[in-house]
């Protein structure tokens, strides 16, 4: 699908501010509240709009230790990324799980309230999981920029 100028200017400031409403949105697009809700939809059904969320603080909330993890399967097994992925899903602090072409194959992302939670984490739902080869670990210190956008 082809976007243009308004559809742009409607990304711009729903990237700018998710919550508005679709008038305000309208508004600062520049288009009216029957056009925006119309365009919103059709960016929607195009599969270019993929919905609307809410961003967590996760740390504002007490989740104060966040750890990548990098593992590499023994690729062996031919069920061990079916079966890796499955078990993986369980884990409530898993907050993001993603699978990658070469050296690693799947990357967790983990938040604790702790170390000491952190530690039995890993101890007993991580270390646990299913045909690990390999694990690398990668603490967060401070995240520098954070963000879904790009020029449109």
């Amino acid at each position: 699908m082809q976007i243009d100028d308004t559809d742009r200017r409607i990304l711009r400031q729903l990237l700018a501010e998710p919550g508005l409403a679709t008038a305000d949105l309208a508004e600062r697009a520049g288009v009216t509240a029957a056009t925006a809700w119309r365009r919103l939809e059709r960016l929607t059904e195009a599969g270019i709009l993929k919905g609307q969320h809410a961003v967590i603080d996760w740390r504002a909330l007490g989740w104060a230790v966040e750890v990548s993890l990098r593992f590499t399967l023994d690729k062996t097994h031919p069920h061990a990324f079916d079966e890796f992925l499955a078990a993986a899903r369980a884990v409530p602090e898993v907050i993001e799980i993603q699978t990658f072409l070469g050296r690693v194959d799947i990357r967790l992302n983990v938040i604790a309230r702790d170390m000491g939670h952190y530690q039995e984490v890993y101890r007993e739902r991580i270390l646990t999981l299913p045909h690990i080869a390999d694990i690398e670990s990668l603490m967060l210190v401070s995240t520098i920029k954070e963000t879904g956008s790009l020029a449109l």
